[in-house]
């Protein structure tokens, strides 16, 4: 983005203000300045409460818009650290989402951060993809979230500038490989149940059931052959050596039923065939995933890497879960951040 005067002294405004205010004056004045630039930019906000915005954010690297919620924190009259807080597999559409099937609202209500959460890249893994896809199209998510992301949230929120991140399932993967390609961005990560290894047998199945069986895209388009060199380059375990330094919360289960496996449970809505589904598919899903990350664990320990692991006795590959996860790793996040 431009650095001359002009842009310099709105970006402070638009930090200085008010969720509702600086819609208000995006609308009247920022849309004109930023569509000259044929660059990333903030191209729109819209205002959904009192600490709830969605951001509108161009991507050069993807040519398109990508939407955003964020929530801002309780007191603005200071900076604040943010927490970037990625959705699972379907990429914060539809209802599995933090959104929908936890409770983020309530959680986040008295903390001083600003939480970011794309609303977009479904199936994807958050990553650059090597070749555009014809159902998913053009992902350079690497790029977007490590390096034409952040400066927009900071200078159009006020931020401190510094960083941490979290996700689940797709993402619990995504988080760590976005920290090993860029590790002075993140103060912490938090990953839930996510399998930290992208080049064996076991980890590029996780990611083929995602890709291939759920978005229906070609595998080989995001990171080439399998057995070619994209796969070792995203891989968090091979790669772990790039995670020191940077604060971990790691977790899994071992797949079998457990508190949140009830009709009363929000991710179940009370219906038998979806509880029935967690704990079938859920509980094969999070066996899978409890391996990789016992894996994980020994690695970091013969790097002599600080890690905190929690591997629950019980518990499926669903939203309660991770839920708790959020609350559990919130601490230690919080401390990274300077909260």
């Amino acid at each position: 983005m431009r650095e001359d005067g002009r842009v310099v002294s709105f970006r402070r405004t638009c930090a200085a203000l008010s969720v509702a205010a600086l819609a208000s004056v995006w609308s009247a004045i920022c849309a004109t300045e930023v569509a000259a630039e044929p660059v990333s930019n903030l191209s729109g906000i819209e205002v959904e409460g009192d600490r709830t915005v969605v951001l509108h954010v161009y991507s050069a690297a993807m040519d398109r818009v990508v939407p955003l919620r964020v929530r801002t924190p309780a007191d603005t009259s200071v900076p604040r650290p943010t927490l970037y807080l990625l959705n699972g597999a379907g990429g914060g559409e539809g209802k599995a989402t933090w959104d929908a099937r936890t409770d983020i609202d309530e959680f986040f209500a008295d903390k001083n951060v600003n939480v970011v959460t794309p609303l977009d890249g479904s199936f994807t893994y958050y990553t650059d993809w090597e070749r555009d896809d014809p159902a998913l199209g053009r992902n350079k998510w690497t790029t977007f979230l490590t390096q034409e992301l952040p400066p927009i949230v900071d200078e159009t929120f006020g931020t401190t500038g510094v960083n941490a991140i979290a996700g689940l399932s797709m993402s619990g993967t995504s988080v760590l490989s976005l920290a090993i390609e860029e590790p002075s961005l993140y103060e912490a990560v938090g990953a839930y149940s996510g399998c930290a290894e992208t080049s064996t047998e076991l980890g590029q199945l996780y990611v083929r059931t995602v890709v291939e069986s759920r978005g229906e895209a070609d595998v080989e388009n995001m990171w080439g052959p399998l057995d070619g060199p994209g796969w070792v380059a995203n891989d968090p375990y091979v790669n772990a050596e790039k995670l020191r330094g940077i604060d971990l919360y790691i977790s899994s289960a071992t797949g079998l039923p457990g508190p949140h496996e009830n009709l009363g449970a929000r991710s179940v809505e009370g219906d038998p065939g979806l509880l029935l589904n967690q704990i079938v598919v859920g509980g094969v899903i999070e066996a899978a995933v409890n391996d990789c990350t016992h894996r994980l664990a020994s690695r970091l320990d013969e790097l002599d890497i600080p890690a905190t692991f929690e591997f629950r006795s019980q518990g499926t590959h669903s939203w309660g879960y991770w839920q708790d996860d959020l609350h559990a790793s919130w601490p230690m996040i919080a401390g990274s951040i300077g909260l």
